[in-house]
């Protein structure tokens, strides 16, 4: 399995997220081979690839539903093993910032999080963070004021990727 196929499955699980909209709780994905999943599964073939063969690498995502990743997200996330079916997993979470040196001052926890919350300057952002067996870890995000612009990065939430690469060990 490549980068490629991780960041192709990141990309995808943000389309899928942003075409619900904004507000959502984070929601946890297992990345499993296209080809073992149609091996498995073969009705779901056609859903999966359009009906033509996966390319070789290739990861779907499967969404877990009742994931509940709370107020301790790390928590929730140490909580987990995955079989050894899932060869990665990925996140996808929004989060208040705030812009420059509007952060300087801020308290700690929850104190912080309100502070954040509370003010003008704010900005939401939603990442998709992933991890794979592998070793690979990549990240995209979107930043709601500005919804045609993609970032992403190796680096780009290095705590969050490492939370998730132990839920595969």
């Amino acid at each position: 399995m490549t980068s490629d196929a991780l960041i192709a499955a990141l990309m995808e699980i943000e389309r899928h997220v942003g075409g619900v909209g904004w507000d959502q709780p984070a929601r946890l994905f297992a990345l499993v081979p296209t080809a073992d999943l149609v091996s498995a599964e073969p009705q779901l073939a056609e859903h999966l690839t359009g009906g033509l063969d996966p390319q070789p690498g290739h990861l779907s995502a499967i969404e877990q539903d009742g994931f509940a990743g709370g107020a301790d997200l790390g928590e929730a996330l140490a909580r987990i093993a995955w079989p050894d079916t899932v060869a990665g997993v990925a996140l996808s979470l929004e989060r208040f910032f705030l812009p420059g040196a509007a952060d300087a001052g801020l308290g700690e926890g929850a104190a912080a999080s309100e502070q954040v919350r509370s003010n003008p300057e704010r900005q939401e952002i939603r990442v998709v963070v992933g991890a794979t067996r592998a070793g690979d870890s990549y990240g995209v995000a979107r930043i709601r004021s500005h919804p045609d612009e993609l970032l992403s990065s190796t680096d780009l939430v290095p705590g969050l990727a490492a939370a998730l690469a132990r839920t595969l060990d």
